[in-house]
């Protein structure tokens, strides 16, 4: 629960006035009596000059999207909100704190995927403080803590996902918004506690362990070549059947089944063939 209390402060611009109305009183007051000798006089003059010197030591600036932590002996007094010129008791401890945006980018952790094979990855996350009392108070070095459990919940969540598979499958890099999703989710349930919000947060580094990349790579490449293959041939079996059933149409052949068999043998070598195919005219019959 937030203990983070908004409070109003005095003009900084009206305490001057104040300020400077008192150190010309005690010049006022000191100059004639050090003249005269009134000793008196004299130490009222130093004494209201010495507390107007204190009374400055009130005076702080909140710049734009800034607040100020009040401590007054070691007690939470609030929190100033508003930007502008201000003053309070010299006394009370002002600690200025941001509420800017802020980018973190985490280092590149080797961590194990789900399967157990090493990969690098990083994140960038996106964050502000919204609750500056917690941040102060309720974790030591908010920034630090920030940085910490930012790197926890990305080894957490790379060790939830494989790095590839199936299209159905959820993986860190087929599926990079449900992915960024559920580690924006894990890192706001930790960065509750020091009074964070964060507004985004993406994966900025993807890749295997450079002792098992060359394989994975391989292993990429050779999905690849089948995955085409099996294209190739789907493709060319359709063509090989419109074919046939063009020539049965118009009735240009009439082929038994063992030569529809070799025209089909035919027609998938040059269809699925690399390279370029040499026609080769036949003179005789296919039985000689």
């Amino acid at each position: 629960m937030s203990h983070n209390r908004i409070v109003r402060v005095a003009s900084g611009w009206l305490m001057l006035v104040v300020v400077l109305a008192l150190v010309a009183l005690s010049v006022y007051l000191f100059i004639p009596a050090a003249k005269y000798g009134e000793t008196g006089r004299v130490i009222f003059s130093i004494v209201l000059f010495a507390f107007t010197m204190f009374l400055t030591g009130g005076f702080f600036i909140v710049n734009p999207n800034y607040a100020a932590v009040l401590v007054l002996f070691g007690k939470y007094k609030g929190t100033v909100a508003s930007n502008g010129f201000h003053w309070t008791n010299p006394l009370i401890k002002r600690m200025p704190i941001s509420l800017r945006v802020r980018n973190h980018e985490t280092s590149k952790l080797k961590v194990n995927d789900k399967s157990g094979n090493p990969i690098e990855i990083a994140a960038i996350v996106v964050w502000k403080v919204v609750d500056p009392y917690r941040a102060e108070f309720e974790v030591d070095a908010y920034q630090q803590y920030i940085t910490v459990q930012s790197e926890s919940a990305l080894r957490q969540l790379a060790s939830h996902y494989i790095y590839d598979g199936e299209d159905h499958e959820t993986t860190l890099r087929g599926s990079i918004d449900a992915v960024s999703g559920k580690l924006l989710i894990e890192l706001q349930e930790r960065l509750d506690l020091a009074g964070v919000e964060v507004t985004e947060a993406r994966l900025s580094h993807l890749a295997y362990a450079p002792e098992i990349a060359s394989e994975m790579l391989r292993r990429q490449q050779a999905t690849a070549v089948v995955a085409a293959r099996f294209k190739i041939v789907e493709g060319a079996v359709g063509m090989v059947e419109h074919a046939l059933e063009e020539l049965g149409r118009k009735e240009l052949v009439r082929l038994d089944e063992e030569r529809k068999a070799a025209m089909v043998s035919n027609l998938l070598v040059v269809l699925c063939s690399e390279s370029a195919a040499t026609p080769v005219v036949n003179t005789g019959t296919l039985y000689q």
